[in-house]
């Protein structure tokens, strides 16, 4: 398998100035996987429970995603409830039940080990640190959230020093980094040796730093946002995607690896949930990605 990733499968409840559905498809390494796909084929670990409708296993299926590595456990499926205000960077959670992930060990298929990249989506520290162990990739990428810096700050450090790359979003760094500068939080984050760091924005776009390179990404300029749940998860996805399906991981592959990332995430965020994902296709995820250019070019050659 070139690609694969660990992550939350979910049925989530969300709310927006634009609408509110209940106990749809979500999680980290679904939209990861949905959005990675259009590069490489992924191999997912995670777990859900009996309640999962078993449409959505039949619909991740359909579009080419492995779920060798997903177990069904006898109990409920992990779920989150949040809801957004104007501000739709900012999620408020208001409930989060883990259900079946809190006794998740996931179990390796023997397909998954070796293989080219590992993406390690948010969660806990130690489950990543043991599926890194097991796998053993040629290249590791991972993601966390406030709440395992918060009180598993060593163990996040430790998952940091093996990873060739970290994506998290800007509250993170700060937050891990003790700083509310992204640019000392990037160099600092450099420093627990990872060769490489991408801190997230939102609709601001995303940041790179590596020992040779700073790079400034914008994201694509929306008029009709509904939903940004999954946008942060569909970035990465689209990123990590693209450098799998290219088996590469030099400076100039991830400038362009994070665009196609972001235009993939701009289509995330205009319906709820994995609705702008499903329906997707490659032309028009190169067609945005043509107009992205032409937005962010400044020569011009009379």
């Amino acid at each position: 398998m070139r690609l694969v990733a660990l992550g939350t499968i979910a049925l989530d409840s969300v709310e927006t100035p634009f609408g509110k559905v209940r106990d749809v498809l979500g999680g980290s390494v679904t939209y990861f996987s949905l959005a990675s796909r259009f590069f490489s084929k992924c191999g997912v670990l995670g777990v859900v429970g009996v309640d999962f409708p078993k449409e959505h296993l039949k619909m991740l299926e359909s579009h080419g995603i492995d779920l060798s590595g997903v177990e069904i456990s006898e109990g409920k499926t992990f779920k989150w409830e949040g809801y957004y205000e104007y501000d739709m960077n900012h999620a408020h959670t208001v409930r989060t039940e883990l259900n079946v992930l809190a006794s998740f060990k996931p179990k390796i298929p023997k397909g998954y080990k070796g293989c080219d990249f590992l993406f390690l989506a948010n969660t806990d520290p130690e489950i990543q640190f043991d599926v890194l162990d097991k796998i053993r990739p040629k290249h590791v990428i991972c993601d966390t959230m406030n709440f395992w810096i918060q009180h598993k700050k060593e163990k996040v450090g430790e998952v940091f020093g093996r990873c060739d790359m970290i994506i998290i979003n800007e509250g993170e760094a700060r937050q891990y980094c003790n700083t509310p500068n992204l640019i000392k939080a990037g160099r600092e984050l450099l420093k627990n040796g990872t060769k490489r760091v991408i801190i997230k924005k939102g609709e601001h776009g995303a940041l790179y730093f590596s020992e040779n390179c700073f790079f400034s990404s914008p994201a694509f300029p929306l008029e009709n946002l509904k939903d940004p749940t999954g946008a942060g998860d569909s970035f990465a996805g689209g990123t990590v995607g693209y450098l799998a399906g290219n088996g590469t991981m030099d400076d100039g592959s991830i400038k362009k690896a994070m665009v196609y990332g972001s235009v993939i995430a701009s289509y995330v965020v205009e319906d709820f949930s994995i609705e702008g994902l499903k329906t997707l296709s490659k032309e028009r995820i190169d067609e945005r990605y043509g107009k992205f250019k032409e937005i962010v070019a400044f020569e011009h050659e009379y």
